[in-house]
Parts: structure tokens; C-alpha cells; sequence
């Protein structure tokens, strides 16, 4: 059984899209970087910990005989190596769509899958760059309420294409979830058990 530990209304929507049977089961931890983490090693361990906690959780309810693949995953933007999360208010995504605004920047999603005897981690990185953005055009797209739930204050799929010109790697993955990693990553899991 496939299980997304994530709340993320996009991801769902994407491992849908793709042709994956799943249930949800949110996670909650922490998602705080520690000092100096750097930002892939920061999205990799948080996506490793979020399908670790769910697949203790479903083990401890009494799914001890099924086959779980819990898939954790975790998505940030990055700029000159500094990691913008989700904002934390109107002021915080203005702020950061300012420093997004005429630059190119990363984004990257940490993918991990775990099951009975296996944890596989990986994370994919996309360059993506921004139109100049002017002062009217950063508040009335806060004002949407679009940037607020989103890393880096933007969603790639919603209004803020108007100001996308160039995606440099995976859509998917600044969407948030690297579809095709992720399919990699399962059908590794399959290899690997048809070869015990």
C-alpha cells in the first residue's frame, strides 16, 4: 500500500495524474533547518523523517502484515544558498517575491520512500527564473492569498506564471513533487524485492 505523508493538495494531485494508487496520511514534525543545514540536506532529512513518523504510525495501528510504502517528500526555494520556507505572514511573501523578483533561483524537493527494510532518499533541484516584478504587481498578488501556503511565496501553476519565463529541469518539481524521481524511486523498490 502506497501511502503520501503529505497534506500537500498539489502532490496528491500529481502522483494522481501520474496513475498511483495511494492513500494520505499527513505527517507532523518540526520543519525548522537546523543552523548551517545546508538546503538539500535540509529537504532530504525532513522528507525522510516525515515518511518515517507515518510509517511508525501505521505500524503501531495494526498494519503489522501489510506491505507499506510510506513517500515523504519536502519542497524549498532556495536563493544565494538561503532557504525561503513558507511565509509567515502578508509582509514575509511581499519580502520574499522582492528578493525572487529579475533573478533566477532553486527549487528543490526532497524525496524519501521507506518500507519494512529499505529507506530510499534522493532530492531533485530545478532552476527557475522570475520576471522583474513592480511593487503593485508583489501586493496584489499577496493579496490573492495564493503565496502564503507555498516555499518561496509562489505557486508555479497559479498566477505566478504571468512572471516565469525559463524553468531549467523538472516542472513537477516546483510544482512539488518530482514526478519522474519519484516513479524511479518506486521501481527501484520493485527491482529490489524481485531480487531477493
Amino acid at each position: 500500500m502506497l501511502v503520501l505523508a503529505s497534506a500537500s493538495p498539489r502532490r496528491r494531485e500529481l502522483l494522481t495524474q501520474a496513475g498511483y494508487s495511494f492513500q494520505v496520511k499527513p505527517a507532523h514534525i518540526p520543519e525548522d533547518p537546523r543552523d548551517g543545514e545546508d538546503p538539500i540536506a535540509y529537504v532530504t532529512r525532513l522528507a525522510r523523517e516525515k515518511a518515517e513518523v507515518v510509517f511508525r504510525e501505521l505500524r503501531a495501528s495494526g498494519n503489522e502484515n501489510e506491505a507499506l510504502v510510506i513517500l515523504g517528500a519536502d519542497t524549498t526555494v532556495t536563493l544565494d544558498n538561503h532557504i525561503l520556507g513558507k511565509p509567515e505572514n502578508a509582509a514575509d511573501a511581499a519580502r520574499m517575491l522582492r528578493m525572487l523578483s529579475g533573478r533566477s533561483h532553486h527549487v528543490i524537493t526532497g524525496v524519501a520512500v521507506v518500507t519494512a527494510d529499505r529507506v530510499e532518499v534522493a532530492a531533485e533541484v530545478t532552476a527557475v527564473r522570475f520576471l522583474t516584478m513592480s511593487d503593485e504587481e508583489i501586493a496584489a498578488y499577496v493579496a490573492s492569498g495564493e503565496p502564503m501556503d507555498k516555499a518561496g511565496a509562489y505557486g508555479i501553476q497559479g498566477l505566478a506564471a504571468r512572471w516565469i519565463p525559463r524553468v531549467e529541469g523538472c516542472y513537477f518539481n516546483v510544482v512539488g513533487l518530482p514526478i519522474a524521481l519519484v516513479s524511479t524511486l518506486l521501481e527501484g523498490l520493485e527491482t529490489g524485492s524481485n531480487q531477493k
